[in-house]
């Protein structure tokens, strides 16, 4: 009896708001009402699992909406994110996946991204990763500002190869938040040829890519998103804004495949 009561006393609670506007009168005497909300509060103090529940399904259909918004922009600058040329791009040219990061190489959670990323490219090398230099902290720390110009150079000089050296070379110094120091940065580009003679403004790459990622919603380094590099659908599209480990892009990178 009890226990349909308290069903009876929710469903009530649910639906109050909208049958009392409804109805020119109140379903409930105030004294029944009152009882309601004591019936209810107890149930919640007996049973605080049923919060947590609340607030997990909430967390879910929040991020389910946020997911759905980035699908969108995603899809709405796909081109900047797939086939810009002045990106780095390590991968098969006939990728079907694609990973974008768009990075600080002085974020400390960019820095914890770096080796499991370093995973899913072992796991996956059938993938197209993509490079974003996003050096959001340059006001901060200068050297923000100056990795990201010289992976940019050795990039356009060396090629995909020197590029990823120079990148895994960076945050395997495990210096983040104005640690990192010019010898870092030259120790990184040891064996890496910058052309002297290339003419590329890299700023104006680096602002593209500030642009891109306020147009897509990013607040913050990093960002991964995982999609497919044709055909993009937004049920295929994850944005992952912040740190994942491994198996959470691998994850990704099955639902863009499918």
């Amino acid at each position: 009896m009890k226990k349909s009561l308290i069903a009876v006393a929710a469903t009530c609670i649910v639906f109050m708001g909208s049958a009392t506007a409804a109805l020119t009168k109140p379903v409930f005497t105030a004294e029944q009402e009152a009882r309601i909300g004591e019936i209810a509060a107890d149930y919640l103090v007996a049973h605080p699992e049923v919060l947590v529940q609340v607030s997990q399904k909430l967390k879910a259909q929040q991020e389910a909406k946020q997911q759905a918004m980035f699908a969108v922009k995603v899809m709405e600058n796909q081109q900047a994110l797939i086939s810009d040329t002045d990106t780095p791009i390590v991968g098969p040219a006939g990728a079907k996946v694609a990973v974008i990061e768009f990075f600080d190489y002085q974020c400390v959670y960019c820095s914890h991204l770096a080796p499991e990323l370093e995973k899913v490219m072992k796991n996956r090398p059938d993938v197209r990763y993509i490079f974003k230099e996003w050096p959001i902290f340059a006001s901060r720390w200068e050297n923000s500002q100056k990795a990201a110009e010289t992976g940019l150079k050795i990039w356009k000089s060396g090629g995909a190869d020197a590029y990823i050296r120079y990148h895994n070379g960076i945050y395997a110094t495990g210096h983040f938040e104005g640690e990192l120091t010019s010898d870092d940065i030259a120790k990184a580009s040891v064996g890496s040829k910058i052309d002297a003679g290339d003419k590329t403004d890299v700023q104006v790459i680096l602002d593209k890519n500030n642009q891109l990622a306020q147009a897509l919603g990013l607040t913050g380094t990093p960002g991964l998103i995982v999609m497919p590099v044709s055909q993009s659908t937004p049920d295929k599209i994850t944005v992952l804004p912040g740190a994942a480990p491994a198996q959470k892009i691998l994850e990704a990178i099955s639902k863009a495949s499918k």
